[in-house]
């Protein structure tokens, strides 16, 4: 049995908190060879996420809420902005479900925010993810600025509340 407890959140935000990349992750799927990963993953404000879409192999994956703020940004094939999906209590946006082949990326709005995602496995490192070209890869000194455009992007369509 795997439960997802108040103490396994906390130890998984200060994780997240004091990682160098503003996130962690908790697996509950035993081998990555499994057909249905599904993990925590905790993530801060100011972790960079390259964009990317799960095609080639084709993946569904699937954000659902459990604490915190937190928006799915889609993009088109040109990089642009194409729709923020917001995931909190307020909006009422609990999960998205991300289809295949969509250009995606998540950033979290407040510390201690936590989603669980369910990804078709088995996970590969070097097929996983198709990154963007047309954004910074992780690590790039302009990424900070790149999200900072999202989140001034987001808030002309999408203030936020609260």
């Amino acid at each position: 049995m795997k439960i997802v407890s108040e103490k396994l959140l906390n130890e998984l935000s200060l994780k997240a908190a004091n990682s160098p990349r503003g996130r962690m992750n908790h697996n509950f799927h035993d081998e990555l060879s499994d057909p249905i990963n599904r993990m925590l993953n905790a993530l801060e404000p100011g972790t960079y996420l390259q964009p990317h879409k799960h095609e080639n192999p084709d993946k569904r994956e699937v954000f659902v809420l459990i604490r915190g703020k937190f928006v799915v940004v889609f993009f088109d094939n040109s990089g642009h902005p194409t729709e923020f999906i917001p995931l909190d209590r307020e909006s009422g946006n609990y999960a998205v479900e991300i289809p295949v082949g969509a250009w995606h990326t998540v950033m979290a709005l407040e510390s201690g925010s936590v989603v669980y995602e369910v990804k078709d496995g088995p996970y590969q490192p070097l097929s996983d993810k198709n990154f963007a070209s047309w954004a910074p890869k992780e690590g790039d000194p302009d990424c900070a600025e790149y999200l900072a455009g999202l989140m001034e992007q987001m808030m002309k369509t999408h203030p936020l509340n609260g």
